[in-house]
């Protein structure tokens, strides 16, 4: 289990999925980006809520380009209103460097939503017939890069989801893949251990930094980090402290050493595992890992959670039982055997981590057959708890 069929890109990267993204440079054209991209099979809209302000441009735009460089899109429309901080064109020019089909619309230029939609969709029609064209080749699993993430996590989600997860990061590492592990909110009393696992005592220190500059902004902001973590769907589940979440969600990074942090949408520069400074926020953490070029997530859910991504497929695994049974449709895999102690770890990992290469091949995660496209930048200067 050490290749997939993936889609070669000019920059030498391989996708597990062809889209065609349609890009809004702002929120003020995601009316239009949806209705072209609605028009066009194996066309998706990454709506978002920015690119307007000068506070957000600088990290909105390397998200933009991430996602329009990103290895499951074959070929970009940019829409943009014209007027906006983020100018398309020039988001435009930065997603063609990676020699990808590149087009590019202005609203106020083409005399409105009307026009451009009509014009747009010719154009993606044309960039969707160019996507056809590619065909899936062998590549190695060192091709991969894979997210990890966790919401509506539970006392399961520790001893089991999460464990599972880190036998796949690790399996993938080993192959020369690439493993990201997010979230800095979750990893707040657990960043000892975390820097521990560092391959460097730079990176360890790098790690031990982001969590105390985290604390700072908190304190200064007057709030108590503890007060949402746990969150309530937490507690329900079973978690009591923010370090027991903590514990539970660095598993996912198995036990590899942690090469480094990445910034918010940032690429790894090298394969391995590595940490990204993102939110707690499900959305805002796995738009960030996708911007970064992960082309499959793995999702643990103790809840249950439908969150999807409009680029990447989100697995979705459970380690409880009510969960696997009340949310089967959201739901791809089942950690309930470790908790029953009719499964090990490394057994149900070797089976996630079949399932995370037939997505690569082409199977549709649940999320993905329900249509669940949620994205969301983090683009605010203000601490997001």
């Amino acid at each position: 289990m050490n290749s997939f069929q993936g889609y070669p890109r000019p920059d030498g990267t391989f996708g597990v999925r062809n889209h065609v993204a349609v890009i809004p440079s702002v929120i003020c054209a995601n009316v239009a980006a949806e209705r072209i991209a609605a028009q066009v099979p194996g066309a998706v809209a990454l709506s978002h809520a920015s690119g307007c302000a000068h506070v957000d441009a600088q990290q909105v735009t390397k998200a933009l380009i991430g996602m329009g460089n990103h290895p499951n899109v074959a070929a970009v429309l940019v829409v943009g209103l014209g007027c906006e901080q983020i100018q398309a064109p020039a988001l435009a020019e930065a997603i063609s460097l990676s020699r990808k089909p590149t087009e590019v619309l202005v609203i106020q230029k083409e005399g409105g939503v009307p026009r451009t939609v009509a014009k747009g969709t010719v154009l993606a029609k044309q960039l969707a017939q160019h996507a056809s064209s590619a065909r899936r080749e062998d590549c190695s699993l060192s091709q991969l890069v894979l997210a990890t993430e966790c919401g509506g996590s539970d006392a399961t989600s520790g001893i089991a989801a999460n464990p599972v997860i880190g036998v796949v990061s690790d399996w993938i590492v080993a192959a020369g893949g690439t493993v990201i592990l997010s979230e800095t909110t979750e990893i707040v009393g657990a960043e000892h251990i975390l820097a521990r696992w560092a391959a460097s005592s730079e990176a360890g220190q790098q790690i031990l930094d982001l969590v105390g500059e985290l604390e700072r902004d908190v304190a200064r902001l007057g709030c108590n980090i503890c007060a949402g973590q746990p969150s309530p769907g937490n507690i329900a589940g079973g978690l009591t402290t923010i370090e027991e979440k903590s514990l539970g969600c660095i598993c996912k990074a198995g036990h590899a050493p942690v090469q480094g942090v990445l910034r918010y949408a940032e690429k790894p520069p090298a394969p391995g595992l590595y940490f990204m400074d993102t939110p707690g926020q499900d959305s805002y953490s796995v738009t960030g890992m996708v911007a970064g070029g992960a082309q499959i997530v793995i999702f643990s859910t103790g809840s249950g959670t439908p969150l999807g991504n409009p680029l990447a497929p989100v697995i979705k695994i459970t380690g409880n039982r009510e969960t696997a049974s009340r949310m089967a449709d959201h739901i791809d895999f089942s950690a309930v055997p470790v908790v029953d102690g009719l499964a090990s770890t490394e057994e149900l990992g070797e089976a996630l981590l079949g399932l995370v290469l037939a997505v690569a091949n082409g199977q549709l995660a649940a999320a993905e057959r329900l249509g669940h496209r949620e994205l969301s930048i983090y683009a605010s200067p203000q601490v997001v708890l």
